[in-house]
């Protein structure tokens, strides 16, 4: 983790990982699993309670190599979620072959139970930072000399993460046992919404909280706001949704104090060295070259993620679909997306074709797809003939592990670039880290989820400005190609008058919002198109109510070009949520020999 100050492209590291302070530091002499002996920590020391928070901040990686965050492989609780929001939810591939990561294939086609070892890294991942919040909260309780407002913004910034840390839970779990500071047997049942709890730590969060941070990576009070709003929102409690939505939007700042906007540029989201920006609601920080040796602070979770065979070394995880793909095209008369058959005329690809090689007489020339698409779609998905940010034009095949298995694509919004590797990226492990931070809440996401209130529960005319919003900077002229054309850039054999895709893409108009099913459908396909790749898109559909048709849709015509999905079925009443952990389920047996927790419908 990295809690920065920005200046320009410098950083200054204030916090990193807990597990990964110096070993002079008494701080990390403590017990299994997070819980500390009342030996390592002064009680009445308000610098051993911060470190106690910088412990909380810490486990939102999800990762390190010690039992107590997650382990098993780091990518199983990876925090971007990417297989349990991505992979489940359509848009990205398993990718590699069949036979890695094996476990993974039943989740993404909901034939997984309760034993496969991902869903317990992740409940151990998510519950180690539910313990250091806890922690920091029973200690401070206990530490009088904090000052009054000192101690509401540390009681303000722990009920924060531990209410993103029990968001998590709810929606890949549900019924989850709900264990505070205050909780003395830890064995506690699964049986009760933990939703009004998880509200009652962001509200006191919005209320408590200041509105700037000395720290950027810390959370404020309208970062608490907006996952309020989103609570609300989850909950299908539009109105109240609407009007905190309406709040962050008019009102909210950064922790920095900047005002939330969207950045010019699109891609600037997905850079280090162009993160942390008036964008910026809630990221977890991520930091290369830390001095420890290891990628642990550099997105380990997703060390996969890259291109196979390529200059990232490893190991072509994480594919964007066919699907999402298409999703991307435009109508060239109005410039909308193709919300209702967006499949048909499928955007094409490389499948089965080489990569070019001057020693093979085999043809291999391939000429990318000639219609009308949205820009975002080239910041999103790395596909052949289209520059790979400044690495050159993608090859295709070439750095694909198994095409057929996983489709012709690779991800982009991860992908670190050349010009800037030897600052944000991070060679100190077999596959690559990186310090492009993990999106929890951006502003683009707020005026989406905002969209969707206002149409549920408010304006149809602003739900539509506020999507609207999204477009105009999507639209951008500015946003992808031009980057490309300086003669200064590596990019040999790219010529913009011939390879340029052919971006169209225009605002909706009154018309397509004048009725609130269309306007949702809308929204619906906005947030995939904008929010591609980050996470959420199968929480949003299970959300939605649409996850049956929409999912066993996707496996009909996914199944048709790659193997990896085909037999794949949601079942509705079971796979909207994760089976609760077989492994919890055997720890949590009481006195009287039975277990607390009880598994979850249909599993």
């Amino acid at each position: 983790m990295k809690l920065t100050k920005r200046i320009g492209r410098f950083y200054v590291p204030v916090l990193t990982l807990l597990l990964l302070f110096s070993c002079a530091d008494s701080f990390l002499d403590q017990p299994a699993l997070g819980s500390l002996e009342d030996s390592v920590l002064d009680e009445t020391d308000q610098a051993g309670v911060e470190k106690l928070l910088i412990g909380a901040y810490a486990a939102l990686d999800g990762q390190g190599d010690d039992e107590a965050l997650g382990g098993g492989n780091p990518w199983e609780a990876a925090p971007d979620n990417w297989i349990y929001g991505a992979v489940a939810g359509g848009t990205a591939s398993k990718g590699s072959f069949g036979g890695d990561q094996p476990a993974i294939d039943p989740i993404a086609k909901f034939s997984s139970d309760p034993s496969n070892g991902f869903f317990n890294s992740k409940w151990k991942a998510l519950f180690e930072g539910v313990k250091r919040c806890n922690n920091t909260l029973h200690y401070l309780n206990n530490a009088p000399d904090v000052s009054e407002t000192d101690r509401k913004n540390i009681t303000g910034q722990a009920r924060f993460l531990r209410g993103h840390y029990y968001f998590e839970l709810k929606k890949m779990f549900n019924m989850v046992p709900w264990v505070d500071e205050t909780t003395e047997d830890p064995k506690q049942p699964n049986d009760q919404d933990i939703w009004p709890m998880i509200e009652a730590d962001f509200q006191y969060a919005y209320e408590n909280l200041p509105a700037t941070q000395d720290e950027f990576g810390r959370a404020n009070k309208w970062a608490a706001a907006a996952y309020l709003g989103k609570t609300y929102l989850y909950q299908q409690k539009f109105a109240e949704a609407k009007d905190m939505f309406a709040g962050v939007i008019n009102s909210g700042v950064n922790s920095g104090g900047v005002k939330y906007d969207l950045v010019p540029l699109f891609r600037d989201n997905f850079d280090a060295a162009t993160e942390n920006n008036a964008e910026t609601v809630f990221d977890i920080q991520m930091v290369a070259n830390d001095g420890t040796g290891n990628i642990t602070n550099a997105n380990q979770g997703g060390k996969l993620n890259f291109p196979y065979n390529s200059p990232f070394r490893c190991c072509g995880f994480y594919q964007p679909t066919q699907d999402l793909v298409n999703s991307y095209k435009t109508n060239p008369d109005t410039g909308l997306p193709f919300l209702d058959n967006y499949n048909e005329n499928p955007v094409k690809s490389d499948m089965g074709i080489n990569s070019f090689d001057p020693k093979d007489s085999v043809n291999t020339s391939f000429d990318p797809y000639e219609g009308e698409l949205d820009p975002r779609l080239d910041w999103t998905v790395g596909r052949r003939g289209v520059p790979y940010h400044d690495w050159g034009k993608h090859p295709g095949k070439k750095w694909i592990r198994d095409q057929s298995y996983g489709g012709p694509y690779a991800p982009k919004k991860n992908i670190y670039w050349q010009a800037t590797q030897n600052q944000y990226a991070d060679q100190s492990s077999w596959a690559p880290g990186t310090a492009i931070n993990v999106h929890i809440i951006r502003f683009a996401d707020v005026l989406l989820m905002a969209a969707e209130a206002e149409a549920q529960a408010g304006s149809l005319s602003t739900a539509m400005e506020y999507v609207n919003r999204v477009r105009r900077r999507a639209a951008d002229p500015d946003g992808f190609l031009k980057e490309y054309i300086d003669e200064s850039d590596p990019m040999d054999g790219f010529d913009a008058s011939t390879d340029a895709a052919n971006y169209t893409i225009e605002e909706y108009t009154a018309a397509q919002f004048s009725a609130k099913e269309d306007a949702l459908k809308a929204i619906y396909f906005e947030r995939k198109l904008e929010l591609a790749m980050e996470g959420h898109r199968f929480f949003d559909l299970v959300r939605w109510g649409i996850a049956e048709e929409t999912l066993n849709a996707y496996f009909e015509y996914q199944g048709g070009i790659t193997t990896d999905v085909r037999g794949g079925r949601f079942i509705p009443g079971k796979s909207e949520y994760y089976p609760i952990p077989q492994a919890q389920i055997d720890l949590s047996v009481n006195e009287t020999g039975q277990p607390t927790l009880q598994q979850n419908p249909g599993y």
